[in-house]
């Protein structure tokens, strides 16, 4: 059989608490992948190798490295398929009574947070000794009668309660109060596709403003509306008043004319202003002294 396996998810244990995916924290496991033999320290057997989290679960490959009768004989049992589950030991960092971290038949809180420590090959997962808990540095066994670090809760979900809390949620989506799990579910994935989508056309037409309000002020600058450096203080203001608005503010400006173009050039000969009688003598007078 394959070596990569489970080594957790976020469904609920037999111990009545869960741990969620999303919130372990296996950093620290990366540089140290021991793989021990029933949360026994001492008694290492090989490491865990290629570890992915992803998709609500954390996987790994065991590797054994056969340096011990045990771990022989563990690998021998791993490949025949005697041996075939592993479990988890981890630093409880946060939990939650949060009712959406709950699930029906939920007896403890839901570790939010936790720091993976080890991992083991086990011959029953989830039973007596076969998920170790740490909490403050203290190591934890759990087992028939004895103490959880976990918060009890005090809620205590009766058989029918899941069954109206769905009706409920099947109402709130517009369904008919006998909508099954599965219909719910469906709706609520559509909802959610309609929202990814809503929010991808949002960013288009963000985009797509932005593309805009850029050209305009650009447009604006080769024409000698605006100063260059006066560009980003226009693209804030485009994007506050909108297209329309920014170009109508900017049709409003003239462009800057050089200072030569607003000289007035020397009229034609034929364009010139006719003298005056007092003009005139002067003119007869340097034509006298001339001669």
């Amino acid at each position: 059989m394959g070596n990569r396996v489970r080594l957790t998810n976020d469904t609920l244990n037999s111990y009545g608490y869960r741990v969620l995916t999303d919130g372990v924290d296996i950093s620290q496991y990366e540089r140290n992948p021991i793989l021990l033999y029933m949360h026994n320290r001492g008694k290492a057997i090989g490491l865990i190798k290629e570890i992915k989290k992803e998709k609500g679960e954390i996987t790994g490959e065991l590797a054994f490295d056969e340096a011990t009768e045990l771990s022989c004989q563990c690998k021998k049992q791993w490949e025949f398929g005697s041996l075939r589950m592993v479990s988890i030991g981890f630093e409880i960092i946060e939990t939650s009574e949060d009712r959406r971290h709950l699930l029906p038949g939920q007896r403890y809180a839901t570790v939010t947070k936790a720091r993976l420590i080890e991992v083991s090959l086990v011959d029953i997962g989830a039973n007596n000794d076969a998920i170790r808990l740490h909490k403050d540095g203290q190591l934890i066994t759990l087992s028939e009668g004895g103490d959880c670090p976990l918060p009890r809760l005090n809620h205590k979900p009766t058989n029918n309660e899941p069954q109206m809390e769905l009706k409920a949620l099947a109402l709130q989506l517009g369904l008919p109060e006998t909508a099954d799990e599965a219909a719910v579910n469906a709706k609520l994935a559509a909802l959610k596709t309609a929202g990814d989508e809503a929010e991808n056309i949002r960013r288009e037409n963000e985009q797509l403003k932005l593309e805009q309000i850029t050209a305009a002020v650009d447009g604006a600058i080769a024409a000698k509306k605006i100063p260059a450096d006066k560009k980003q203080h226009f693209l804030d203001l485009g994007k506050t008043v909108g297209i329309e608005t920014l170009n109508a503010t900017l049709d409003s400006i003239a462009p800057a004319q050089k200072l030569s173009a607003t000289l007035q050039t020397e009229p034609e000969n034929d364009e010139l202003p006719k003298k005056g009688p007092w003009e005139l003598r002067m003119d007869e007078i340097r034509n006298r002294l001339k001669k």
